[in-house]
């Protein structure tokens, strides 16, 4: 599904696939596009801070996700055990405990809130003539198998 870069459209579809779908693990992926052949693990959500409009012109109230919710939140998935056991040749893949005071921490967060903790977001480079679509897909597949590991063994 993708998410319009609108705060109030991206939380009620964030809202919508928790309440309707209730996913084992939602896995976020947005466009980091200054980096290049970097694959970014996020850890973690930040539920403050956030001034810049979004493409309709507004920000959220109170500049935050959720009001009076917690000041971050931490994904389920540990992001730094994930890092540190996988790699993808011909990309690298680093850790990240902030994603930005924009739609893709502002989506993370109200995801980790709605989701208790069981979303994870990964931020991925735009695609180029080294790095395509069909890769970065295997990248991500591999990925997402690996947190898909983690919840069935903090299920058991």
């Amino acid at each position: 599904m993708q998410l319009p870069v609108v705060y109030q459209k991206a939380k009620e579809q964030v809202c919508k696939i928790w309440t309707t779908l209730q996913p084992l693990l939602t896995v976020h992926v947005g466009l980091a596009s200054s980096a290049t052949a970097l694959i970014i693990l996020e850890q973690c959500g930040k539920n403050k801070g956030y001034q810049e409009r979004d493409a309709c012109g507004f920000h959220p109230e109170g500049a935050c996700c959720v009001l009076d919710g917690p000041e971050k939140m931490e994904s389920a998935i540990n992001m730094k055990a994930l890092w540190k056991n996988i790699s993808v040749e011909g990309i690298n893949i680093i850790l990240s405990r902030d994603a930005g005071r924009y739609i893709c921490d502002y989506t993370y967060y109200t995801s980790l809130y709605y989701g208790n903790g069981r979303a994870a977001f990964i931020h991925v480079p735009p695609l180029s003539e080294s790095l395509t679509a069909e890769f970065l897909g295997k990248a991500l597949q591999t990925i997402i198998l690996a947190m898909l590991e983690q919840c069935g063994e903090q299920r058991e």
